[in-house]
Protein backbone atom coordinates (compact mmCIF):
# COMPACT_ATOMS: atom_id res chain seq x y z
CA UNK A 1 0.00 0.00 0.00
CA UNK A 2 0.96 3.85 -0.99
CA UNK A 3 2.28 6.18 2.22
CA UNK A 4 -1.60 7.73 1.26
CA UNK A 5 -3.95 7.70 4.34
CA UNK A 6 -7.25 5.63 3.24
CA UNK A 7 -9.48 8.53 3.18
CA UNK A 8 -6.97 10.79 0.30
CA UNK A 9 -7.54 7.27 -1.68
CA UNK A 10 -11.23 6.86 -0.53
CA UNK A 11 -11.69 10.48 -2.28
CA UNK A 12 -9.97 9.52 -5.62
CA UNK A 13 -8.98 11.88 -8.56
CA UNK A 14 -10.41 14.60 -9.92
CA UNK A 15 -11.51 16.04 -6.39
CA UNK A 16 -9.66 19.20 -7.32
CA UNK A 17 -11.72 19.38 -11.07
CA UNK A 18 -14.81 18.59 -8.54
CA UNK A 19 -14.15 21.09 -6.02
CA UNK A 20 -13.27 24.06 -9.23
CA UNK A 21 -16.88 23.57 -10.61
CA UNK A 22 -18.53 23.80 -7.97
CA UNK A 23 -16.88 26.74 -6.92
CA UNK A 24 -18.08 27.99 -10.50
CA UNK A 25 -21.23 27.00 -9.91
CA UNK A 26 -22.04 28.83 -7.09
CA UNK A 27 -20.45 31.83 -8.84
CA UNK A 28 -23.34 31.87 -11.33
CA UNK A 29 -25.00 34.03 -10.23
CA UNK A 30 -22.74 37.15 -10.37
CA UNK A 31 -21.17 35.98 -13.62
CA UNK A 32 -24.76 36.13 -15.37
CA UNK A 33 -24.86 32.49 -15.38
CA UNK A 34 -21.55 32.36 -17.84
CA UNK A 35 -19.27 30.60 -15.27
CA UNK A 36 -21.77 27.75 -14.93
CA UNK A 37 -21.23 26.88 -18.55
CA UNK A 38 -17.29 26.43 -17.66
CA UNK A 39 -17.94 24.72 -14.53
CA UNK A 40 -19.88 22.55 -16.58
CA UNK A 41 -17.06 21.42 -19.14
CA UNK A 42 -14.97 21.29 -16.12
CA UNK A 43 -16.95 18.64 -14.98
CA UNK A 44 -17.10 16.69 -17.88
CA UNK A 45 -13.43 16.81 -18.72
CA UNK A 46 -12.59 15.54 -15.19
CA UNK A 47 -15.73 12.66 -15.30
CA UNK A 48 -13.54 10.42 -17.23
CA UNK A 49 -10.75 10.35 -14.76
CA UNK A 50 -12.08 10.53 -11.24
CA UNK A 51 -12.65 8.34 -8.80
CA UNK A 52 -14.32 7.40 -5.46
CA UNK A 53 -16.08 10.55 -4.09
CA UNK A 54 -15.26 12.52 -6.21
CA UNK A 55 -16.71 11.19 -9.37
CA UNK A 56 -19.79 10.87 -7.48
CA UNK A 57 -19.70 14.73 -6.96
CA UNK A 58 -19.29 15.58 -10.39
CA UNK A 59 -21.90 13.04 -11.49
CA UNK A 60 -24.05 15.01 -8.95
CA UNK A 61 -22.87 18.08 -10.76
CA UNK A 62 -23.95 17.43 -14.19
CA UNK A 63 -27.15 16.13 -12.74
CA UNK A 64 -27.76 19.34 -11.31
CA UNK A 65 -26.96 21.14 -14.63
CA UNK A 66 -29.15 19.34 -16.59
CA UNK A 67 -32.01 19.33 -14.18
CA UNK A 68 -31.91 23.45 -13.72
CA UNK A 69 -31.43 24.26 -17.66
CA UNK A 70 -34.58 21.62 -18.47
CA UNK A 71 -36.68 23.67 -15.56
CA UNK A 72 -35.54 26.48 -16.88
CA UNK A 73 -35.95 26.34 -20.48
CA UNK A 74 -39.74 25.27 -19.76
CA UNK A 75 -40.24 28.48 -16.89
CA UNK A 76 -38.57 30.69 -20.00
CA UNK A 77 -41.25 29.62 -22.07
CA UNK A 78 -43.85 29.94 -20.11
CA UNK A 79 -42.72 33.94 -19.52
CA UNK A 80 -43.02 34.25 -23.16
CA UNK A 81 -46.52 32.83 -23.30
CA UNK A 82 -47.56 34.58 -20.52
CA UNK A 83 -45.94 38.02 -22.07
CA UNK A 84 -48.28 37.71 -25.09
CA UNK A 85 -50.77 36.97 -22.54
CA UNK A 86 -50.21 39.94 -20.67
CA UNK A 87 -51.49 42.44 -23.55
CA UNK A 88 -54.72 41.08 -22.84
CA UNK A 89 -53.85 41.68 -19.62
CA UNK A 90 -54.90 38.01 -18.24
CA UNK A 91 -51.32 36.73 -18.46
CA UNK A 92 -49.70 39.37 -15.97
CA UNK A 93 -50.13 37.02 -12.93
CA UNK A 94 -48.88 34.15 -14.65
CA UNK A 95 -45.81 35.82 -15.69
CA UNK A 96 -45.25 37.42 -12.19
CA UNK A 97 -45.75 33.88 -11.07
CA UNK A 98 -42.99 32.37 -13.59
CA UNK A 99 -40.55 35.22 -13.16
CA UNK A 100 -40.76 33.98 -9.03
CA UNK A 101 -40.05 30.67 -10.24
CA UNK A 102 -36.91 31.29 -12.18
CA UNK A 103 -35.24 33.48 -9.59
CA UNK A 104 -36.12 30.02 -6.99
CA UNK A 105 -34.75 27.93 -9.38
CA UNK A 106 -31.45 30.40 -9.30
CA UNK A 107 -31.81 30.22 -5.46
CA UNK A 108 -32.09 26.36 -5.39
CA UNK A 109 -29.16 26.01 -7.99
CA UNK A 110 -26.79 27.99 -5.79
CA UNK A 111 -28.01 26.43 -2.41
CA UNK A 112 -27.60 23.07 -3.63
CA UNK A 113 -23.66 23.95 -5.06
CA UNK A 114 -23.17 25.52 -1.94
CA UNK A 115 -24.13 22.15 0.15
CA UNK A 116 -22.22 20.01 -2.32
CA UNK A 117 -18.92 21.56 -2.24
CA UNK A 118 -19.30 21.82 2.02
CA UNK A 119 -20.04 17.81 1.22
CA UNK A 120 -16.80 17.47 -0.79
CA UNK A 121 -14.53 19.79 1.36
CA UNK A 122 -16.03 17.32 4.18
CA UNK A 123 -15.47 13.85 2.17
CA UNK A 124 -19.10 13.39 1.99
CA UNK A 125 -21.57 11.97 -0.97
CA UNK A 126 -23.19 14.86 -2.82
Amino acid sequence: MTDQPQAALERGNGRDGAILAWILYILSIPSANLLVLVGLVVAYACRGSATGLAAQHIEAQIRLFWSVFWISVILWALVAVSIVASIMLIGVPFLILFGLLLLLVSIWFTVKSVLGLLALLNDRPA
